[in-house]
C-alpha cells in the first residue's frame, strides 16, 4: 500500500467514524467498556493508559470510569519522539500539546515510560480481522512500544475503535507493533496464536 493510498484511506475512515450519530457514540462507550473489561488480561495490576477521544474516536470515560482498584488511569504525554504516561483523574489540570490534544499538565520528564505500563489502550484509524491497527500516521505508538518487536514484554497493548472502522485487509510494515487485542462496540477480535 503507498503512501498516499494510507492518507486516503486514513481520510476516508476518519470521516466515516465522524459520521456516527451522538446517540450511537454513547452507546458505543458503554459496549466498549464491557468488551474491554472481558479482556482475559483486563485486570492485570498496575498503570494503564488510555487517551483523550478526538477527531471522532470512540470515548473511554465508561471504561475509566469502571476500572479495579488495583488500575491506575493516565493518558499519554508527548516527549521527545515518544509517549510517557501520567495518571490522571477528571477534573486534574490539562493541557494542549503541539497536536491540540489535551495531556495531563506534568513535566513529561517525570511521567511513566512505556516500559512501565501494565496495560495501553490505544486508539485507530482502521483495522482488519487479523488485528492490525493503521493508527494516524504519526508512528507514536509504533515508535513508543517497538522494544514489543524485540521481546514479549508488557504492556498488554489493545487497539479500539468503531467496528464501522474495520477494512478488508491491512498490511503489515516493519515498524508496526502488533496488538494483543482490537476491541469495538461489537466485537473483540485477538490474533491468531503462531504455529511453530
Amino acid at each position: 500500500m503507498t503512501s498516499d493510498h494510507r492518507h486516503a484511506l486514513r481520510q476516508n475512515l476518519r470521516q466515516r467514524r465522524r459520521e456516527i450519530p451522538a446517540a450511537a457514540r454513547i452507546a458505543a462507550a458503554e459496549a466498549l467498556a464491557a468488551n474491554l473489561l472481558a479482556l482475559p488480561f483486563a485486570n492485570v495490576a498496575g498503570p494503564v493508559a488510555g487517551y483523550w477521544a478526538m477527531d471522532g474516536e470512540i470515548a473511554l470515560h465508561r471504561w475509566q470510569m469502571q476500572l479495579p482498584p488495583q488500575q491506575t488511569y493516565c493518558l499519554p504525554v508527548l516527549h521527545g519522539k515518544l509517549l510517557r504516561f501520567v495518571p490522571w483523574r477528571p477534573g486534574q489540570p490539562l493541557v494542549a500539546n503541539r497536536y491540540g490534544i489535551p495531556e495531563p499538565d506534568v513535566d513529561p520528564a517525570q511521567a511513566l515510560r512505556p516500559e512501565e505500563m501494565a496495560l495501553v489502550v490505544a486508539p485507530l484509524t482502521g483495522f482488519d480481522a487479523r488485528c492490525r491497527r493503521l493508527g494516524m500516521g504519526g508512528g507514536w505508538y509504533d515508535r513508543s512500544f517497538a522494544f514489543r518487536q524485540r521481546r514479549s514484554a508488557p504492556p498488554w497493548l489493545v487497539g479500539v475503535g468503531f467496528a464501522a472502522q474495520q477494512v478488508p485487509a491491512l498490511p503489515v510494515e516493519g515498524w508496526d507493533v502488533a496488538v494483543d487485542a482490537i476491541c469495538t462496540e461489537q466485537a473483540t477480535l485477538q490474533p491468531e496464536p503462531l504455529h511453530a
